[in-house]
């Protein structure tokens, strides 16, 4: 297939690697950056940060040498991020690797900050702190599966989408119905991502769900074989315990069996599990979105 067959044309064109946890997304943003030119933006919520390097599936030195690549580990744990900030910092990236003449290929499993770079933030729905504490109180008292449950009742769709363990984002949906009267997911088709910043072509790599459980059980154990706890380690002796990528899916696992909360038999296969509800809320946004996929 040649370049111009593959990305988009026009000004505001963009390429867009997505695809679940483990599917093989960064090996084919490489693979098209050796063939087009290009040069890697990643879209990951976690490798974005300093220091949160083997659990977050940073590209290997090997791999970074192959393609260029931005946004991986250029923010202090402890710092402020969020999609916004992302989209910014995308944009520069964007803008640096076009005036190059090469092409930039936007690679991540972050879809909240896909979304805000290809289409821009949904409005904000009110917010209210009394509801919040409120909620928090309800989910020490009688747990986050109850939130979950009246989640599931006010809002099928989002409930579907968030795990019940989940609770700022539970709760942050029950806040805009309760705030609005309208379900979250009805506030956002409403309210946000209806226009287009970029004209992304969204392309991925097609496994079988059986495949990528493996891969994911394959993935976590050469992690952990290659320092994935000292890494945890050091981050807490060194006061990241508080930093939002803590609390992503493995390391809160990792942390939690640092701890003492989870026993050493039980490390590998609470990963794989916690792993595998992700990618279902992920096969969930990609279920919605103009994917190509690739075999």
């Amino acid at each position: 297939m040649k370049r111009e067959e593959i990305v988009p044309s026009g000004e505001r064109a963009l390429l867009v690697v997505v695809g679940p946890t483990a599917s093989g997304k960064t090996d084919l943003a490489i693979e098209l950056a050796e063939r087009l030119g290009g040069e890697v933006v990643s879209a990951d919520s976690v490798q974005i940060y300093e220091r949160f390097d083997i659990g977050s599936g940073k590209p290997t030195r090997e791999e970074r040498a192959r393609a260029e690549h931005h946004l991986i580990g250029v923010v202090d744990p402890l710092a402020p991020m969020d999609a916004a900030r992302f989209a910014e910092m995308a944009d520069r990236a964007i803008e640096t690797i076009r005036a190059r003449g090469r092409v930039p290929i936007v690679c991540g499993g972050t879809y909240l900050w896909v979304k805000a770079l290809v289409h821009g933030l949904a409005e904000a729905a009110p917010r209210d702190d009394e509801i919040r504490a409120r909620h928090t109180r309800i989910a020490e008292e009688r747990g986050r599966g109850f939130l979950h449950e009246e989640l599931q009742r006010l809002d099928p769709e989002a409930a579907a989408r968030l795990a019940p363990n989940d609770l700022v984002r539970v709760s942050r949906a029950l806040e805009i119905h309760e705030l609005t009267g309208k379900p979250m997911t009805e506030w956002h088709k409403a309210h946000g991502f209806a226009t287009s910043r970029y004209d992304a072509r969204l392309i991925g790599v097609r496994r079988a769900r059986e495949e990528i459980d493996v891969r994911i059980e394959t993935r976590a154990k050469r992690w952990l074989e290659s320092g994935w706890i000292e890494e945890v380690e050091r981050l807490l002796a060194d006061g990241y315990g508080p930093s939002r990528a803590m609390g992503s899916v493995g390391y809160r696992e990792v942390r939690s069996f640092i701890e003492g909360r989870l026993a050493r038999e039980d490390l590998l296969p609470t990963i794989v599990r916690s792993t595998r509800v992700f990618v279902r809320r992920q096969r969930t946004w990609l279920r919605d979105e103009p994917v190509e996929w690739l075999d």
